[in-house]
């Protein structure tokens, strides 16, 4: 199958953000084909809904990472607004299942904001530039990965049967395929990111890079670290967490807290054994059903969950679910991003994914003792990966402090609070931020990201 040309998909991508604003959806058209197949990098001087020229330069294109399958992934590139020359080079990766790329771009980090505004019927959406974007202090690539997510897309369908682990060293073949044919870039310093699931990635992908450097493979990229927002372990801490987090909101009542501590100790959170416990989480899902996960203050917005036992519920893809519910939700407020009956980000189990990391934890311990640096933040109103699980394992993994807990600012208040250890690991909580921080957050992360980065206390 031929490459979608760049134009087009940017094109298309726009008209698929009507499904935000529209109440005609419109089918989501990640693979199509095209007469010929186009050059694999294009750089992008404007695009629909944005008034002038970018004020960033954006590269777009095609790395294979599949041979056999014909299987590619998609990226987008934004050179750093500040000293591209200097400024780090980011690669990040999107949580849930099979989620565009595009999510970060339009909803956390990136450079470009949709304008929130009923659709009259006309045109695409509006974009806006967003000030508080994280390419302001680094060139951040993003890519749609697995394969099956965005834009990416595989030849084969063999090629879309892929997991933690094979999409991972993909992603090991894509970067090396790409600092290949981008050399300059190789002296800026390089960090790994990601939020939510790709929180279970990163670490075991950052160990892969170090293990080929150590091996003298080339190209040699010059790794310092790595980041992850609300991340996804596999352990049962991130699930188990839920529950004194919402016991500390006053979500659930003592009693209700009490009977599930009575009774569910050792059990498994998602099939528990004991009739007693699974009768108190029964409860505890009905009044977890009550608000919305990805930021218990916010308005429940109506979404199909995408895999909701992986950690990744509230990530999704622009796309058209028809025909899947014999009952679609009313029409979710516009603060919900959506007027459109149905409309998701991100695949819903119909793409084959192995979750073979079992628990990402020791990856962390891993690549951090190896000196390379680490920052573990939580937007502290997330009930899906809640900041008690995650503040749990950094801490297990009992590496001497070296600044302890303490607050930390942004135009003299409290955005946050912030702990650092021996292993140049920094765990922050982001106030008021949710599941994911930026999305809710856009200033304050910028901030903490902006600091860290510099290698500057928070």
């Amino acid at each position: 199958m031929p490459r979608p040309t760049t134009v087009l998909l940017l094109l298309r991508l726009l008209l698929v953000s009507l499904l935000c604003f529209s109440s005609a959806a419109l089918p989501l058209p990640p693979r199509f084909v095209s007469a010929e197949a186009p050059p694999t990098v294009q750089q992008v001087a404007a695009l629909p809904g944005f008034d002038g020229a970018l004020p960033f330069r954006l590269e777009t294109g095609y790395l294979a990472v599949d041979e056999d399958n014909g299987a590619e992934l998609f990226y987008y590139f934004i050179e750093s607004e500040g000293d591209p020359r200097r400024d780090p080079v980011l690669l990040w990766l999107n949580g849930g299942d099979h989620c565009t790329v595009l999510s970060a771009i339009f909803f956390e980090i990136g450079p470009l904001k949709l304008v929130v505004e009923p659709y009259n019927g006309t045109g695409v959406p509006r974009l806006r530039y967003h000030p508080y974007s994280w390419t302001k202090a680094a060139s951040v690539l993003f890519v749609d990965s697995p394969v099956g997510s965005g834009f990416s897309f595989s030849r084969n369908p063999q090629g879309y049967d892929v997991g933690d682990v094979s999409s991972s060293l993909q992603l090991k073949e894509f970067l090396t395929k790409w600092f290949a044919e981008h050399p300059d870039y190789l002296v800026n310093p390089f960090y790994v990111g990601g939020d939510s699931y790709a929180g279970k990635i990163v670490p075991f992908l950052v160990q892969k890079i170090s293990e080929d450097i150590e091996a003298g493979l080339k190209p040699t990229v010059n790794l310092k670290g790595y980041l992850v927002g609300n991340p996804v372990t596999g352990d049962r801490v991130d699930h188990g967490s839920r529950v004194p987090f919402l016991h500390g909101a006053g979500i659930i009542s003592d009693q209700l807290y009490e009977a599930i501590m009575d009774n569910c100790q050792g059990e498994d959170y998602t099939k528990p054994k004991n009739a007693l416990c699974a009768q108190a989480l029964e409860r505890f899902k009905r009044l977890l059903n009550e608000i919305w996960k990805e930021h218990i203050l916010y308005k429940k917005c109506i979404s199909v969950s995408a895999r909701p036992n992986d950690g990744s519920t509230g990530r999704k893809i622009l796309k058209e679910e028809t025909g899947l519910l014999k009952h679609p939700p009313p029409r979710p407020p516009m603060e919900c991003l959506g007027t459109v009956d149905e409309w998701v980000r991100c695949h819903d189990g119909d793409l084959p994914f192995k979750q073979d990391i079992d628990n990402s934890i020791k990856y962390h311990r891993n690549v951090t003792s190896k000196g390379y640096r680490a920052l573990i933040y939580s937007g502290d109103h997330d009930a899906t990966i809640p900041f008690l699980g995650t503040q749990s394992w950094v801490r297990s993994l009992n590496f001497p402090i070296v600044d302890d807990w303490r607050v930390w600012h942004l135009h003299g208040q409290s955005a946050g609070f912030t702990i650092t250890y021996r292993n140049n690991m920094t765990f922050a909580t982001i106030k008021g931020g949710g599941h994911t921080a930026p999305e809710f957050q856009p200033e304050r992360c910028f901030a903490m990201f902006k600091r860290w980065i510099s290698n500057e206390p928070l």
